[in-house]
């Protein structure tokens, strides 16, 4: 299940995405936008930078924006720097694989296998969703007229 922090961090990216080039947005006006509370939003910001995905500036200028192109960012990245594998369990995980205290055998193990085909289906869809495809349906371009400003 998808957290409220991974969902709150899609929330914040598609506002960033719904940004005028060269626009900064302050974190205040974020989390108002995309109804996330404040201080929860600071760390997710703080997660997405480390990951690479937001860029940050302080100051008067300063505010947040995506650190790369939206149709370069893919929702299963998003979400992996936010809440980790994505894998329902982690004896299915490719990256933290950790196998199950109570499993005889992983290799023979029929739930194991069904979670593997659940994360690969999965990944199959949130790795091909960029945030530009994302952001559209979130309907963030209306919002930004609203603002005076052109998606």
């Amino acid at each position: 299940m998808l957290t409220n922090k991974a969902k709150y961090g899609l929330r914040a990216m598609c506002a960033l995405a719904a940004l005028p080039a060269g626009e900064r947005m302050q974190a205040h006006v974020l989390a108002e936008h995309a109804n996330i509370p404040a201080k929860f939003l600071e760390a997710i910001l703080l997660d997405l930078r480390r990951a690479g995905f937001v860029a940050s500036r302080r100051g008067a200028q300063g505010g947040h924006a995506l650190a790369k192109p939206a149709q370069d960012i893919m929702v299963g990245d998003l979400i992996r720097a936010i809440d980790g594998p994505l894998a329902p369990v982690r004896c299915a995980s490719m990256t933290a694989y950790a196998p199950c205290t109570d499993c005889a055998d992983p290799d023979t193990c029929a739930i194991r296998a069904l979670m593997w085909e659940t994360r690969q289906a999965l990944c199959s869809v949130l790795d091909r969703r960029s945030l530009t495809v994302l952001s559209r349906r979130a309907g963030n371009e209306a919002w930004m007229r609203q603002l005076g400003g052109s998606p």
